[in-house]
C-alpha cells in the first residue's frame, strides 16, 4: 500500500489506483487516463457515507476505492497527494443542515463545479427495489460509458459541466474498443425546464435473440440439466413457457455483433441491449460554477440568478404602479 506524506501530523493514505496491467495513457487521445479521488472533509451521515463509497465503485476501475480521510486533513493534502498519482479530478461530498452538496473539481487549477442534491438512492435501495438484481464484480474492471442528454443548450455553465462530465471518464474509439469492455453505463439527463440532473448508473447485458432463457442459462453454466420427468431432450427446449419465448427481441433494441461476446452472443448474429440500473441514483442541480479548484472567480451561480431575477420583476412591478 503506497502512502504520501504531506506532514507528521496530515496525512492522506490510499492505495494505487491503477495497477500493473493497466493503462496509464489513453491510446484514443493520447493523454493521461482521468483518475479521481471521491473523499469529504467532514464527517457524514451514515447514509450519506454509504453514498460515497457507492460513488468511489461507480469510479473504478481509476480511483482510490479505499481512500482514508481524516478531519485535520486540507484540500492542500488531497492536491498534494494527486499529483504524484495522477489524479485528474476531485469529487466531494458535504453535508450542511440544509442540503447536501457535489462538488466536481478538476485538478490541479479547477474549475471546480456544485450541485445540490435533491435527493438520493443508495446501489442498495436499488438492488432491494428490483425482482432480480444484477451486479457481478467483474462489472467493475472497465470504466463506464458516459452518454449526455438535454445539454446541448448554449449556455457557459452547462457547456462547462459538458466538459466535464465528458472528460472525468476514458474515451473510447467506436472502431477499436472491445466489446467486452462495454459493462457499464452512465446517463445524464438534463431538464432545463426544472433545471435539475437525472443521475443514473446502468449494467449493459446482451442477449442473443430467439433464444430461450432456458437454454442461455445452460450455455452459460455448463451445468447439466435435468431431464428425469422428459420423454425426450427435445422437450427441454420445446417445453411450454421456455421453447419460443426470448426477451427483448424488439427491433429497436437489438445490435449486430461484430465478433464473438462470451459464450452465447456471437458474432455477425443479432443480440438485444438491456440495461438495469445498479445506481447510485441521484438528482441534482447545478448550483455554482468556480474558476479554480474550490476558490477563485464565481462564473455562474444559481442564487445570483434567481435573485437577478426576483429584483427585475419587483422593478417592472414598481414601474407598472408609477
Amino acid at each position: 500500500m503506497g502512502r504520501f506524506k504531506n506532514n507528521k501530523k496530515s496525512r492522506v493514505i490510499v492505495k494505487p489506483i491503477s495497477k500493473k496491467n493497466q493503462e496509464d495513457v489513453s491510446h484514443v487521445t493520447g493523454d493521461k487516463i482521468p483518475k479521481s479521488f471521491v473523499f469529504s472533509r467532514m464527517k457524514l451521515p451514515p447514509s450519506v457515507r454509504q453514498l460515497q463509497m457507492d460513488l468511489r465503485k461507480l469510479m473504478l476501475p481509476y480511483t482510490a476505492l479505499s481512500l482514508k480521510e481524516k478531519k485535520r486533513n486540507t484540500l492542500r493534502d488531497f492536491l498534494n497527494v494527486s499529483g504524484p498519482m495522477g489524479v485528474t479530478h476531485f469529487l466531494m461530498l458535504s453535508k450542511t443542515a440544509s442540503a447536501l452538496n457535489l462538488r466536481v473539481a478538476r485538478t490541479p487549477q479547477g474549475p471546480t463545479l456544485t450541485f445540490k442534491i435533491h435527493q438520493y438512492s443508495l446501489a442498495s435501495d436499488v438492488a432491494q427495489s428490483q425482482t432480480r438484481p444484477r451486479c457481478p464484480q467483474d462489472l467493475f474492471k472497465s470504466p463506464p460509458l458516459i452518454v449526455l442528454s438535454g445539454f446541448g443548450s448554449q449556455e457557459l455553465h452547462l457547456k462547462l459541466a459538458t466538459i466535464m462530465f465528458q472528460n472525468i471518464f476514458p474515451s473510447i474509439d467506436i472502431n477499436t474498443v472491445k466489446l467486452s469492455t462495454c459493462q457499464r453505463l452512465v446517463l445524464l439527463n438534463y431538464n432545463k425546464d426544472t433545471k435539475l440532473i437525472d443521475f443514473r448508473h446502468y449494467s449493459i447485458r446482451l442477449q442473443p435473440v430467439g433464444v430461450s432463457r432456458r437454454i442461455r442459462k445452460f450455455v452459460q453454466n455448463h451445468q447439466v440439466p435435468d431431464l428425469r420427468n422428459l420423454q425426450d431432450v427435445s422437450d427441454f427446449v420445446t417445453k411450454a413457457g421456455y421453447g419460443s419465448e426470448s426477451e427483448g427481441d424488439e427491433e429497436a433494441a437489438t445490435v449486430t455483433l461484430s465478433s464473438d461476446l462470451g459464450r452465447v452472443n456471437k458474432g455477425a448474429t443479432k443480440s438485444a441491449v438491456k440495461l438495469q440500473e445498479i445506481g447510485p441514483r441521484m438528482t441534482m442541480q447545478l448550483v455554482k460554477v468556480e474558476e479554480g479548484l474550490c476558490t477563485g472567480g464565481i462564473i455562474f451561480s444559481e442564487y445570483v440568478c434567481f435573485f437577478r431575477k426576483c429584483g427585475w420583476k419587483e422593478g417592472k412591478r414598481e414601474e407598472e404602479k408609477g
